[in-house]
């Protein structure tokens, strides 16, 4: 099983789009450990909306439609549907 997973940073008051094929909660953990990336800049990031797929694959072909609409607007719209 695979996952699309958006997380939130209050800090940041900034999204960050990923996949993973490993445990969505492990996969957080290990944003929130140091390491050299995007999101180690802070530590308060929250798992914000998560999608689950078949396969790593599927995943990350929906990590990149997300990742080009290039809009905060409309990753809000995805985790805040009206």
């Amino acid at each position: 099983m695979a996952h699309v997973y958006i997380l939130y940073s209050h800090i940041l008051e900034q999204y960050y789009v990923g996949s993973t094929d490993d445990i969505l909660e492990e996969r957080l953990r290990r944003h929130l450990t140091n390491h050299k990336g995007f999101t180690s800049k802070v530590k308060d990031w929250i798992l914000a909306y998560s999608e689950q797929y078949k396969d790593i694959h599927e995943a990350w072909q929906r990590e990149i439609q997300i990742k080009n609409w290039k809009s905060k607007k409309m990753i809000q719209k995805l985790i805040f549907p009206k």
